[in-house]
């Protein structure tokens, strides 16, 4: 072979898919294993889902462990039994959430909105998008003589559980003090404040849960005959009342 032949043969195969590349990104799409999960989702065994795809349950078998790769024609057999479409198997799976918040990457902010702090408050999940939940850690300190606590409330319930000293809540019209290993979960759209009890700072996590708005139930008229229906009452206007 010419040495031109060599080049253009070298140059070819760099333009070419690796086929090692080819099988690592097959694998990715971890098709087996979602077959598997549709199938035992519908509580159906090989021998049955052989029965509606007309492959063989050895096939199947081996589909479902990533010995085999299926044509888009047997996998097309297998979607339609499930009600899915062919894209199910190559769209990008979400990725189960998990994150870490390192003590030294916290950022330590103060109560808003006062001109001494009650507390000072550190965010546990600030790296999490779309949270169902916002957990805290917070340092409640001694308040000069005289000075009272600054109320506030927000959507959804609270939970707070004192890790050291001792916490005053006020919520509404009720007063307590919590001593370290106790907890509290109340309503967060009703007003409450923290107080440090001792002439040391208090430490405690709170978590607020998000509560999502009510949603309306929809009135359905009961079937009765149509003369039966009471028709609304008119203004003289024409307008419904």
């Amino acid at each position: 072979m010419s040495e031109l032949a060599l080049v253009q043969n070298e140059e070819l195969q760099k333009t070419q898919i690796d086929p090692e590349t080819a099988e690592r990104f097959i694998a990715e799409k971890r098709i087996g294993e979602r077959i598997k999960r549709l199938r035992l989702k519908k509580s159906m065994g090989l021998v049955e889902l052989g029965k509606h795809t007309g492959l063989s349950a050895s096939f199947l078998s081996q589909l479902e462990t990533g010995r085999v790769v299926p044509t888009l024609r047997n996998l097309a057999r297998i979607a339609m039994v499930f009600s899915k479409d062919l894209s199910y198997f190559f769209e990008t799976e979400p990725r189960a959430l998990f994150r870490i918040h390192r003590r030294k990457e916290r950022v330590r902010l103060p109560q808003t909105g006062v001109e001494v702090p009650a507390y000072f408050f550190e965010s546990l999940g600030y790296m999490v998008p779309d949270r169902h939940m916002d957990p805290y850690f917070a340092e409640f300190v001694p308040l000069p003589k005289g000075q009272e606590p600054k109320a506030h409330m927000h959507p959804g319930f609270e939970f707070l559980y004192v890790l050291e000293g001792d916490l005053g809540l006020r919520h509404g019209d009720q007063e307590c003090v919590l001593e370290a290993g106790d907890a509290a979960y109340f309503d967060g759209s009703i007003p409450h404040s923290y107080q440090c009890g001792g002439k040391k700072p208090a430490g405690a996590i709170i978590v607020t849960m998000h509560q999502p708005p009510a949603q309306p139930i929809p009135l359905r008229m009961a079937s009765a005959p149509a003369a039966a229906r009471i028709a609304p009452a008119r203004a003289g206007d024409g307008t419904e009342r």
